[in-house]
């Protein structure tokens, strides 16, 4: 076996993934190496084998966040002005939320976009549907009992950690080696992740800070001082690691709300077109942007005209 195919036989995802021996490169066939093309999952903020975490106190919006954020994934759509220039396949692991509400959550998401998600593009598993309880992904037995329905997966929704990581001690960062193990799999096998938790006294995340040693975005959410409680979901975004990111715009904060009209923002629309003029001031075409962020043609040279015209 040549060491070409042997490396690509670890990135391709099989039916059944065994440990292999430690793989060594040389420098010269390293720098060589044809590595799979990064893509965007959802334009600017998750591309293809991406780890990423959303964390914020309890009842501020994170689960209608990952919810929209797996929904615009697994349907081609935008969220937040962020857009998925194609649908993928999104499998969404949700370890507390009564079913009834979750089934509530999506219908509303789903009414609210123009794009719909192609059969069995959205997979979810979540509590109250399982007779034997939901898997603990911080043991390998729960993590190989998820391993048939994470095999097609592209997009993968850990929603949360605190009630799907059972095993050992928050505040233990020895005890997260497992789990930070598991993803660094799936990375490996091209698969994206976005881990749901919630945020500690402090606002920061909480537990172990060497949950985002790994990670390449970590976003918090926090309640508006104003925030009335009629408001529902509503809440500042704020990029507290952002890894890949382009442009100096692409990392503020901004403020979002779910209205009955859709989601609302007073920044995305800048954001996007940060992104834009970025992919383009790098020389690339209309056609390769349009691949890249899933954003229409007319729209990119609205942007392109916009700039030129001021």
């Amino acid at each position: 076996m040549t060491e070409q195919s042997s490396i690509q036989g670890l990135l391709d995802d099989s039916e059944t993934y065994e440990p292999a021996s430690l793989q060594v490169m040389s420098l010269e066939n390293f720098l060589n190496y044809k590595f799979p093309k990064r893509e965007f999952l959802l334009s600017p903020i998750i591309s293809s084998q991406s780890l990423s975490m959303v964390f914020a106190k309890t009842g501020v919006g994170k689960t209608f966040f990952a919810l929209s954020v797996a929904y615009a994934i697994s349907s081609g759509g935008s969220f937040l002005g962020w857009s998925a220039p194609k649908p993928r396949k999104v499998l969404y692991l949700d370890g507390e939320m009564a079913a009834h509400v979750m089934q509530e959550r999506l219908r509303k998401i789903s009414s609210l976009s123009d794009k719909q998600v192609p059969p069995g593009y959205f997979q979810l598993i979540t509590p109250d549907m399982q007779k034997m309880g939901m898997s603990d992904i911080s043991t390998k037995e729960g993590q190989d009992t998820l391993e048939p329905q994470i095999k097609d997966a592209e997009f993968i929704v850990i929603d949360n950690i605190s009630t799907l990581v059972r095993t050992g001690k928050e505040n233990e960062a020895q005890d997260w080696l497992l789990v930070q193990g598991w993803i660094l799999n799936l990375r490996s096998r091209g698969k994206s992740v976005l881990l749901v938790h919630h945020a500690g006294k402090n606002g920061n995340q909480r537990g172990t800070s060497r949950r985002e040693d790994v990670l390449d975005l970590v976003i918090s959410l926090e309640r508006p001082s104003d925030h009335k409680p009629n408001e529902g979901a509503r809440f500042k975004i704020n990029f507290t690691k952002a890894r890949h990111f382009s442009g100096d715009q692409s990392v503020e904060s901004f403020e979002a709300h779910l209205s009955d009209e859709g989601w609302k923002t007073n920044a995305s629309i800048d954001q996007q077109k940060e992104l834009l003029l970025d992919l383009y001031g790098q020389g690339k075409s209309l056609r390769e942007i349009q691949q890249e962020t899933g954003i229409s043609k007319s729209k990119i040279q609205r942007v392109l005209a916009d700039r030129s015209a001021s």
